[in-house]
């Protein structure tokens, strides 16, 4: 089955789009990539969605612009996939969304809202749709993140060792696939989302991003600030935990740096990338880590690479792309495989990874206009997942400190 992912996360950068064959053999799923795209939102968009998040107040008005806002947004990318990777014949789409809200009290998550009406994308395309995948797992006592968890379990299953998967998004999160602790998945605390609102409020929004970690290269770690920010009550959470602009957002960032305001923007960015870089190492070597495989924008930081190298002393790093999976896209093909799962009727969870009390099939579908896809294969749910044309599990290798 030819399936769309489509994905925006918490940085709101951009839309990636990754398009999969996909088949089940036997206990495996078999996933052959067929490319993948970033498509930039369109003038405006970004920013009005940035300037409606926590912990900006909006109006039902406003959510409801963004909600069609967003669904054709993800219907053009989607489109643009299906022409560019599939040659017009995609059978599925799955969107992720745009998450604007994660409602967690008392280390529980209470609910979740993800905007982008997917029918605008079943009307651009006349593909069936599959979306809101994460409040199913809330509904069964779950954090609904990392719901990538479930598809890094599968992948890392077989490799020796202790694998950790790691995405740095706006939120950085792992997933120990096997030994150790695992399986197991959660946030561990802010990658790229401090950093992009630092740059804002330092240039009063002129620039959203240190581009290439440049900035935070040029400064000096400042140790009273980096204690301040390690101070941070979440990173004491027990596991699973989820976060996001909830919690790590603008007046956040302010209030950390109340009484440092002396500091350069580049000793803060400096400071900001080795509190990412610590929370992550930390939560590695707490699992027993032996290697960790990186994937999102945040592989694109040198500077940020650089420093997760320091702080895992010695466990090597690699990216996604070595084992198949461009780092850029790994989470679009990630809820690619999700959404296939949900037309099988197969579960796309695993409860160790997201506190979940059974494992559940994610989202809703909405109807292209043609029939539901034939879902083929098993019924029993698959336990792996092989990327096509990938070498077999190999022992962990040299340290990557950089970016691609």
């Amino acid at each position: 089955m030819r399936v769309i992912g489509l994905m925006s996360g918490t940085s709101c950068d951009a839309i990636d789009a990754a398009a999969a064959d996909l088949t089940i053999e036997g206990d495996t799923v078999v996933l052959t990539p067929l490319g993948a795209l970033e498509c930039a939102f369109p003038d405006g968009l970004r920013r009005d969605l940035l300037a409606a998040l926590p912990p900006a107040s909006t109006t039902m008005a406003d959510v409801c612009r963004l909600d069609t806002l967003l669904g054709q947004a993800l219907a053009s990318a989607a489109d643009r996939a299906d022409r560019e990777l599939c040659a017009g014949r995609a059978e599925l789409i799955v969107s992720h969304g745009q998450t604007v809200h994660h409602w967690t009290e008392d280390g529980h998550v209470r609910g979740t809202l993800q905007l982008g009406q997917p029918a605008w994308i079943a009307e651009r395309t006349g593909r069936t749709v599959v979306s809101d995948l994460r409040p199913r797992d809330v509904a069964a006592g779950g954090q609904g993140a990392p719901l990538v968890s479930a598809v890094d379990v599968m992948w890392l299953r077989d490799r020796p060792g202790v694998p950790v998967a790691l995405n740095l998004g706006g939120i950085a999160n792992i997933t120990v696939a096997v030994g150790g602790r695992g399986p197991l998945a959660y946030d561990t605390g802010p990658a790229n989302v401090l950093l992009d609102t630092a740059v804002r409020e330092a240039t009063g929004g002129r620039a959203d991003r240190d581009v290439d970690g440049a900035l935070a290269a040029a400064g000096t770690v400042h140790a009273p600030l980096l204690e301040r920010l390690s101070a941070e009550p979440y990173y004491s959470l027990p596991a699973p935990r989820t976060t996001g602009r909830e919690l790590f957002n603008a007046a956040y960032l302010r209030a950390a740096l109340a009484g440092f305001e002396h500091l350069s923007t580049e000793d803060v960015l400096a400071t900001l990338t080795e509190l990412t870089a610590r929370t992550v190492a930390d939560a590695v070597r707490d699992a027993g880590g032996t290697e960790v495989i990186a994937s999102g924008g945040g592989t694109r930081n040198p500077t940020l690479m650089a420093a997760l190298g320091r702080a895992l002393d010695g466990v090597p790093v690699r990216t996604s792309d070595d084992l198949g999976l461009p780092s850029d896209a790994k989470e679009a093909y990630a809820f690619a495989v999700l959404g296939f799962l949900t037309v099988h009727g197969l579960p796309g969870t695993v409860p160790a990874c997201t506190g979940a009390r059974r494992a559940t099939v994610l989202g809703s579908i909405t109807p292209g206009r043609g029939p539901l896809p034939a879902a083929g294969g098993g019924t029993a749910a698959p336990v792996r997942l092989r990327v096509s044309g990938t070498e077999p599990p190999r022992e962990p290798g040299i340290r990557i400190t950089h970016a691609h």
